[in-house]
């Protein structure tokens, strides 16, 4: 019997804030900066290794990098980098988490092909400082940026009513990055990452709206896969690795509040949304690739969706990882809020980050459980 290599060196993930759009004041973000990542990489990662975790989500700021055209300064990535050779941390990188070059047009042919030769001039850099291929996320959330930055105005580009129009666009970037990078680096692994979601109607009314808004969440996995709109460039093979984004609120009533999962009519278990994405991607493996709640509740939603998690896994799902997400705490986007929703708070304590031990615990005690499954996982394939 064998088993299909992990995609990662631990099930356990930990994701770095690493936005650098521009907000709805139109101030441009600097996420890793402003979590103080950037001068802490080493130690973030040193202070990861100690709680087991050994695979993390971080971000290139492209806007920091291209500083003209065709020119790239490296000088922002390489401490961090460098720092995760050091630790012999494994680190899928996003290219783009929702900033770009201000001179760039998000909705423009020029776009697509600057996207595509800054990922191949990362993939190069990557194989020469590492002697690896990297894995990357191109380009993060198409989907989150098509509604906020291109309906909403709430976020880059600040549009409304051109949604679509950045979601193809974004697709079409995403699809020449893949192909560039390949390339360069034929080795190299992808992650399309996007919220899962599940809106119930307040009445019969809404229903088919709400069937549109759920069916949405796909598109821009179609796209990819060329399942829609082969114009844009996809292709079955460029949708390697699926990342979902589940969060606290991602179930909803339409116009209305987050729903609870102890709503066992309207709420669906997460299992169930897993297996969803299974049935309409398999065989690709699926990693969670973002959730978290502030306050108190950390330990027990980190419980909720692991042992979900565990159990799509039981049940055949191809899950391989939970990604805490962000790692740290922070103050949010447009607001000077702080947003305790870390394994580790913000403001460092000579030199290491302060760690929400409820949380810690909780990871611990879980990190046991995923062991466990594991090896009687195992041990049932092997009968």
């Amino acid at each position: 019997m064998t088993f299909p290599a992990p995609l990662f060196q631990s099930f356990f993930l930990a994701g770095f804030e690493c936005s650098s759009h521009r907000n709805m004041s139109r101030r441009r973000l600097d996420m890793i900066a402003a979590t103080r990542h950037d001068l802490l990489a080493l130690e973030d990662y040193s202070q990861l290794a100690e709680h087991g975790i050994r695979s993390v989500r971080d971000g290139l700021r492209w806007h920091l990098i291209e500083t003209s055209p065709g020119h790239y300064d490296w000088s922002s990535l390489l401490p961090m980098l460098r720092a995760a050779e050091a630790m012999r941390t494994q680190v899928m990188w996003d290219l783009c988490h929702y900033g770009w070059p201000d001179d760039l047009d998000v909705f423009s042919p020029a776009f697509v092909d600057r996207f595509a030769a800054f990922a191949a001039a990362f993939a190069r850099l990557h194989l020469e400082e590492t002697g690896c291929a990297p894995f990357l996320c191109p380009v993060n959330e198409i989907s989150f940026v098509a509604f906020s930055g291109g309906d909403m105005a709430r976020s880059s580009p600040h549009a409304t009513g051109r949604g679509m129009e950045l979601k193809r666009n974004l697709v079409r970037a995403s699809a020449a990055a893949i192909r560039a990078v390949r390339a360069v680096a034929p080795a190299a692994r992808f992650a399309s990452i996007d919220p899962l979601i599940h809106i119930v109607p307040r009445h019969a009314g809404e229903a088919e709206e709400v069937r549109a808004h759920n069916a949405s969440q796909w598109q821009a996995w179609d796209m990819l896969a060329g399942r829609e709109a082969p114009e844009l460039g996809g292709a079955e093979d460029l949708l390697d690795v699926i990342g979902v984004n589940y969060y606290w609120n991602n179930q909803w009533l339409h116009h209305g509040e987050p729903l609870s999962v102890f709503d066992a009519t309207r709420f669906r278990p997460f299992r169930d949304l897993l297996a969803e994405v299974a049935a309409r991607y398999a065989p690709r493996p699926i990693f969670v690739a973002e959730t978290s709640i502030e306050g108190a509740p950390r330990p027990t939603w980190l419980r909720y969706v692991t042992e979900e998690t565990l159990a799509a896994a039981a049940g055949g799902v191809p899950v391989q990882g939970v990604c805490l997400y962000p790692v740290i705490s922070h103050f949010g986007w447009d607001e000077d809020r702080y947003c305790a929703n870390g394994l580790f708070e913000l403001t460092p304590l000579h030199g290491r980050r302060q760690v929400h031990r409820p949380l810690a615990g909780e990871l611990a005690r879980l990190q046991t459980q995923v062991a466990q499954a594991a090896t009687g996982a195992r041990r049932a394939a092997l009968r």
